[in-house]
């Protein structure tokens, strides 16, 4: 999947997310079975919720998201409602999977998180921002702006 510019008047905004979550004890649960399982119920995630899921890559013991979602869904809801609901229909098609995880939890409580850049790194953004109001520079203008996809 793409991310896109999400368009909620009059507002555009294009936030990506890097999220990654650890199974818990870091068990080694992740087969290709509960893998499609997770991706599944992803894709039923976004149809209700403003989370869309640009990218999903699983490794057998945690699983990167990249995401993207509207301003007003906190970082923190995002992460909570992708595990809460990815690990109940895990455990419900999967009931092996509950046993290895003794405890009844999938997910670690823990996750890493982090801001993504469509559009540029942190020092083209730094640059630009610092140097509005500032004469015309070339070099900057051979580097894609904030606003030339919009």
């Amino acid at each position: 999947m793409k991310s896109e510019h999400i368009r909620k008047s009059p507002n555009v905004n294009l936030m990506l997310y890097h999220i990654v979550c650890p199974c818990k004890y870091q068990r080694k649960v992740i087969t290709k079975d509960v893998a499609e399982t997770l991706k599944s119920t992803c894709i039923e995630i976004s149809k209700r919720y403003e989370i869309h899921y640009v990218e999903i890559g699983t490794d057998d013991n945690h699983v990167h998201f990249l995401t993207q979602s509207i301003p007003m869904m906190l970082s923190q809801r995002m992460v909570q409602l992708t595990k809460s609901i990815t690990a109940r229909e895990i455990f419900k098609k999967h009931p092996e999977v509950k046993k290895i995880l003794w405890g009844g939890n999938f997910w670690t409580s823990g996750y890493y998180i982090n801001t993504v850049g469509k559009h540029g790194n942190e020092e083209v953004i730094r640059n630009y921002v610092k140097n509005q109001g500032k004469d015309y520079v070339q070099i900057y203008r051979t580097q894609p702006t904030l606003f030339d996809s919009m």
